[in-house]
């Protein structure tokens, strides 16, 4: 029979910082682990992704991570690695600094149009 591994460090970690958490980060700790995990999932569809954003639609209310998930199927065809580090730290400027999410939705567009503009080419 096999015995479970010891977590490791990062593990650990984020058990601590998760548990220091109220239950609202929490929440949104875990919504923002299942919007990183649901991009590491190969997707059949994706092989050929458009040339052009799908033009989903902004709901009239919508949390940050739901924007981000709505965004990242809106640009498949932008690499989400490099949009990671200023969407984190707009997610924390709404999670940890209680940035209206309405205002950091906003944002959240405007990187993902810019980037689709330097991926296009029409980055006037």
């Amino acid at each position: 029979m096999l015995s479970p591994q010891p977590p490791s460090p990062q593990q650990q970690e984020l058990l601590r910082l998760f548990r220091r958490l109220d239950e609202r980060a929490r929440n949104s700790l875990l919504d923002f682990a299942r919007y990183l995990a649901a991009r590491e999932t190969p997707d059949a569809a994706q092989d050929a992704p458009p040339a052009e954003p799908l033009g989903l639609p902004r709901p009239e209310e919508e949390t940050v991570v739901a924007a981000m998930r709505r965004l990242s199927r809106n640009y498949p065809m932008l690499n989400k690695d490099e949009l990671l580090h200023q969407a984190a730290a707009l997610m924390n400027a709404h999670v940890m600094q209680g940035r209206p999410a309405a205002e950091v939705i906003d944002e959240l567009e405007a990187l993902f149009e810019a980037a689709w503009r330097r991926y296009a080419g029409r980055d006037d």
